[in-house]
């Protein structure tokens, strides 16, 4: 705001600073009260009525005085605070708000009327008025000592701190912090009231004691800066950590003990103010969660709902410019929990939930990243209602919505247009926000993933970086330049030599790698920039192993240097639409090199879950008659060497299980698998009539799902997966099997997974289908 003085600056700042803690304060307020609380919603709302009296801002003045008459009533003891009168203080704490951003713009207070409030406010200090809608009564003698009316306070920060601060660059402000603790509230010295144009003074009777308070209180142990100077000297350590890369490349190559000793200690120096200077950028999490209880609180009571917050981890920090980046997505997700995710109270009572509902905030620190989940207790995410929904909006054909897992029918609420409203309201319905959500925790390096369980709540999870000033990163090499790839998304690196490069394998045309038991989707940086690679044919193949939106896959590069810390620098608006950079750096030798979007190249390459389950559905029905329709199969042998196909989309996951981990529950095989109990089915017994051997080895299964159980179908090996016609022919009737086909100029079985899932639920039917079907082979084999 231009011509705004350094006072004004200071008092719109800490305005924002108290009407943070009035909400938070009220909204603790509604679940138990607490003398101190209501002190404190009452200090805050007289300091900043004084401080209006003293610039002269009467509307702001006005609604604070007959704010404050109504809290002194609470705080003594004579009013109880009740949902109606903490809904119209909220209100007030609202409409300063507002005028708060039009004296920041324009320098007046604006046209904003608040008469009506005022009446509300001043019907509310009446005796008995709203008692009727609840609230705690504060007990006998909690009232705290009244400040004498029309005290005013100092234009200052709360009125505790001399003199007025200079101002920041576009008004925000950062505390710094010592490691010293705060002095107790109490051995604060109290807000005094000042005069125009007179130097602060303390009241004689407050005595040396209240004078030593002072000089050991705040004003040692916090200094405001301005979040443009700490923006500007990030910028300044960033570009002295590309002078301290280059310094030590070039000693590395001169023999000269000095120069090592006087770059190992700039290395040093250069790392602890690089230390230093991020840990000024880092705030909690805490400064985005504390408005959250009041946007809960104001939504649940729109939608009729009992809904309680709870926060751990406010203390987790990550840099300012990630907090403000993150604010909207989390806010998003609470939103959509309480409107879309917590039933109505009698919804709850009736299926035998607690009518109050449970929204929980965790936030923690892991692998140098910051992992935030959004958890509530609702009914959860039902995919056939995603499934339905998704065919009706044309999002996915019927056909693609068959072939996919329940995992990938969630992951469908992330697509643009989604919604499982059934009315559009100013909360929810039109299809946009959770597209969005996806897009923005994306665009700053994180991933967002949601796990549910029907009737039992749903959690999403976000994951993003530290920072994006400087960041960890491992440098690659392709057709003679250097890229950076973030350490964030690296998960192993892979060297195959020799005989080692025939664990390249090709499905669907495409590269993959047999990464222990598991087939690992490629992608050829070379090929995807589109430049030829010097590799030679013969030589070793360089595999980085990297891990974008829940998915894995392996980047092949030619060369692995070695890891580097790297200042992010902004792409131009021209490269960013590629979508395969996240930004660029100067490496050592002060050459520019590109940081690589590991996202982007998962999209480029194909590899991402939801473009292969499209993929896989369509194949998997063909609509138009007569021919036979081309499927992905998945191939096993499950005894003897006998083929059996299986429909690659019933398969929910392949995998190598320890024979170790086998229990028995009752007749049954089972084990303990991703939380849940796993039947284990060996098909060479069920089908043949055989009994398998003892496993020595890792048992290969692959994992289908019959109605809401998941089963693991044991075979002596997994073979192939492939993509052929798929004409079915039966040759007598035998259950568990669909009929036979000729897949890859072989004849094979092609599996009744449902039939055998079933007849395996049941010991009896088991021994009998096992006696039938070995029958069946015998008078086949006549």
């Amino acid at each position: 705001m231009d011509g705004m003085d350094d006072i004004i600056q200071e008092f719109l700042v800490e305005s924002e600073e108290s009407l943070d803690r009035v909400e938070r304060d009220l909204v603790a307020l509604e679940e138990a009260h607490d003398p101190e609380l209501v002190a404190g919603v009452f200090r805050s709302v007289h300091t900043l009525k004084g401080t209006c009296g003293f610039l002269g801002m009467s509307k702001l003045e006005g609604l604070a005085h007959v704010g404050e008459s109504l809290l002194s009533k609470v705080r003594d003891g004579e009013l109880a605070l009740t949902a109606e009168r903490t809904t119209t203080l909220l209100s007030m704490s609202d409409a300063m708000r507002e005028i708060l951003r039009h004296v920041a713009e324009t320098g007046e207070e604006g046209p904003r009327d608040v008469t009506a409030l005022e009446t509300q406010l001043e019907r509310l200090q009446e005796d008995g008025v709203g008692a009727s809608t609840g609230g705690a009564q504060p007990p006998d003698g909690a009232a705290s000592e009244r400040a004498p009316d029309g005290e005013a306070a100092r234009p200052t920060a709360g009125g505790d701190a001399e003199g007025a601060r200079s101002p920041t660059n576009d008004g925000a402000v950062v505390e710094l912090r010592s490691a010293r603790p705060p002095a107790p509230a109490s051995d604060r010295v109290p807000s005094r009231p000042a005069r125009a144009g007179a130097r602060d003074a303390f009241d004689p009777a407050d005595g040396a004691t209240a004078r030593g308070a002072a000089s050991e209180s705040v004003a040692p142990r916090v200094v405001r800066v301005g979040v443009g100077l700490l923006d500007e000297l990030m910028n300044l350590v960033g570009e002295l950590v590309l002078v301290r890369n280059q310094i030590l490349q070039l000693a590395g190559g001169v023999d000269d003990a000095g120069l090592a000793a006087a770059s190992q200690r700039l290395d040093h120096v250069t790392s602890e103010l690089q230390e230093g200077v991020m840990t000024t950028r880092m705030q909690p999490i805490g400064t985005v969660w504390s408005k959250l209880p009041r946007v809960v609180r104001d939504l649940a009571r729109a939608c009729g709902k009992e809904v309680r917050i709870e926060m751990h981890g406010r203390e987790t920090e990550l840099d300012r410019t990630l907090i403000e980046a993150i604010k909207d997505p989390i806010t998003h997700l609470v939103r959509n929990a309480v409107d879309h995710g917590i039933e109505a109270p009698e919804v709850r009572e009736a299926e035998g939930k607690p009518r109050e509902g449970v929204l929980s905030l965790r936030a923690f620190h892991e692998g140098g990243k910051v992992e935030i989940e959004i958890a509530d207790d609702g009914a959860g995410i039902r995919p056939a209602q995603i499934e339905r929904r998704a065919v009706e909006r044309g999002l996915v054909t019927s056909a693609q919505a068959a072939a996919m897992s329940e995992r990938e029918m969630i992951q469908l609420v992330f697509r643009p247009g989604f919604s499982t409203a059934t009315k559009v309201t100013n909360v929810s319905g039109r299809g946009v926000g959770m597209d969005v959500v996806k897009t923005n925790v994306e665009r700053i390096g994180g991933t967002i993933d949601v796990a549910s369980r029907s009737g039992e709540g749903t959690t999403f999870r976000v994951q993003i970086p530290l920072t994006l000033a400087i960041v960890p990163a491992l440098v690659v090499r392709c057709a003679g330049e250097r890229y950076a790839i973030p350490q964030i998304s690296l998960l192993e690196l892979v060297r195959l030599e020799g005989a080692q490069r025939r664990r390249i394998e090709s499905v669907h045309g495409a590269p993959v790698l047999r990464l222990r038991g598991r087939l690992l989707p490629l992608v050829d940086l070379a090929r995807l920039l589109g430049v030829t690679s010097d590799a030679p044919a013969d030589g070793p193949v360089h595999v980085v192993v990297l891990h974008a939106d829940d998915q894995t896959f392996g980047l092949v590069v030619e060369r692995i240097h070695d890891t580097e810390e790297i200042v992010v620098k902004p792409l131009s608006r021209a490269l960013e639409r590629l979508g395969t950079y996240a930004g660029a750096t100067i490496m050592g030798d002060g050459r520019v090199s590109l940081i690589l979007d590991v996202l982007g190249l998962a999209k480029r390459g194909g590899v991402l879950a939801e473009r292969a389950a499209a993929s896989d559905g369509a194949a998997a029905r063909d609509d138009a008659g007569g021919e036979p329709s081309t499927q992905t199969l998945l191939l096993v042998e499950a005894s003897d060497g006998r083929p059996l196909a299986v429909p690659l989309a019933l398969v929910d996951r392949l995998e190598e299980i320890d024979p170790a981990t086998v229990e028995r529950a009752g007749p049954h095989e089972v084990v303990r698998y991703r939380e849940e109990i796993l039947p284990l089915v060996h098909l060479s017994r069920l089908l043949f009539g055989g009994a398998p051997s003892p496993a020595t080895e890792p048992l290969q299964v692959f994992v289908v799902r019959h109605g809401d159980q998941r089963f693991g179908l044991v075979v002596d090996r997994i073979h192939d997966i492939v993509e052929a016609p798929l004409e079915v022919q039966a040759l007598g009737e035998r259950t568990g099997v669909l009929g036979s086909a000729i897949v890859q100029d072989r004849v094979v079985e092609v599996l009744d997974v449902e039939a055998c899932v079933g007849a395996a639920m049941s010991p009896r039917g088991l021994e009998s289908a096992a006696g039938n079907w070995t029958l069946d082979w015998a008078t086949a084999a006549e």
